[in-house]
């Protein structure tokens, strides 16, 4: 069973700006050789989709806090000259690519070029003879029926042949099968044990969902606090639900050095920039707010019209309002009637919106539907 947290922090705002963070956990793996269930060959599969756990992302640039105004969106990739071209430069040498002298995983290789069929006939030998890397390549090809018939049953022996093998990876998919497909409560604690195992071993992924253990083992401060060095470790490695998780943690849990406090809007960027929306719609607030550091409207505008454009109605709730109060952008009432509609269409309706939109025109009234529903239809 996949676990959800729900973080709620009251804010001061001029225009009665609230939001609940959201805590989600999304949620390579053999004793002696084991043949293992046979294995039914199907159409060959499409490439990998993304799995509904929390994975493990590589970090990248954007992980990188910008220091000159950090808290605004990138309107999109420079098409312009960079500063060497502007100065007549040529380019600096790439430094020279260092040669690969560890060993080529050939299954790995195919399935990571979508040769689901070629992965298996590679890995299912070397499973059977006890690797656990291949183990886990094995279930994970069955477990979402990639070139082969789905079976679940198949997947999770492997998986758990895998973690007991010792991979991180396969302690980590066991652990959530084992919380999906199983109540009792000595499953429950083994899925708890290799999730712990797999975190502490640095599976970014393991570490994210074991601070979610503890905070429901533990609800409040205290299980917060025990969470926090494993939500710090799987952000760090890129995990979006982890750097929000620091964010609200760093933000709103007392007795934290000031160093730490000090990043909470740091990490919550970090999570935003990763497309994580309910990151943008907290964001835009806490920049609107001036909570974590200093006010500053446009952004927070930019914020929540980014996570509004994704569909995330509370943000289009507020951005109506933004529109409302000129806060980040000129009125307009039209367009404040819009994004109310929309939210109110997604089952968010704000009684304070609904009087705003009642008293306008109309003329008003219909251009507003008019623009949402050119909006939805993306014309």
């Amino acid at each position: 069973m996949i676990r959800v947290l729900f973080l709620q922090a009251c804010r001061i705002a001029p225009v009665a700006f609230l939001a609940t963070g959201v805590f989600v956990a999304a949620p390579a793996w053999a004793q002696t050789a084991k043949k293992g269930p046979s294995v039914t060959a199907g159409d060959n599969g499409t490439m990998p989709k993304k799995d509904t756990v929390v994975e493990t992302a590589p970090a990248s640039a954007e992980d990188t806090p910008v220091k000159t105004e950090e808290d605004k969106p990138a309107d999109g990739p420079s098409t312009g000259l960079s500063v060497l071209d502007r100065m007549g430069a040529d380019l600096p040498a790439l430094p020279a690519e260092k040669p690969f002298t560890g060993k080529i995983d050939e299954a790995f290789g195919a399935f990571q070029r979508g040769r689901y069929l070629t992965a298996m006939e590679l890995a299912l030998p070397r499973a059977q003879l006890g690797d656990p890397a291949a183990q886990t390549l094995v279930a994970e090809i069955l477990d979402r029926g990639l070139g082969v018939k789905r079976n679940r049953e198949q997947a999770m022996f492997w998986y758990e042949q895998s973690a007991n093998g010792g991979d991180p990876t396969g302690m980590f998919k066991y652990a959530i099968l084992l919380m999906e497909r199983s109540r009792s409560k000595e499953d429950r604690a083994k899925a708890d044990e290799l999730m712990k195992k797999s975190a502490d071993l640095g599976n970014a992924s393991a570490q994210f969902n074991y601070g979610q253990v503890l905070v429901a083992d533990s609800p409040g401060d205290k299980g917060l606090a025990a969470a926090l060095p494993y939500y710090e470790k799987s952000a760090e490695q890129g995990i979006a639900d982890a750097q929000y998780a620091v964010s609200q943690i760093y933000l709103n849990l007392k007795g934290l050095p000031e160093e730490k406090t000090k990043r909470a809007r740091e990490w919550l960027l970090r999570a935003a920039r990763a497309g994580y929306d309910t990151a943008q719609l907290d964001l835009g607030i806490w920049l609107v707010n001036g909570t974590g550091g200093e006010r500053d409207y446009d952004a927070g505008f930019k914020w929540l019209k980014r996570a509004a454009d994704g569909g995330n109605p509370v943000a289009q709730s507020k951005l109506a309002q933004l529109y409302i109060h000129a806060l980040g952008t000129k009125p307009d009432p039209i367009q404040a009637a819009k994004w109310f509609v929309l939210a109110r269409r997604a089952g968010l309706n704000d009684p304070l919106l609904e009087d705003f939109y009642l008293g306008l025109n109309d003329d008003q009234q219909k251009a507003a539907v008019d623009a949402a529903n050119k909006y939805r239809s993306g014309s």
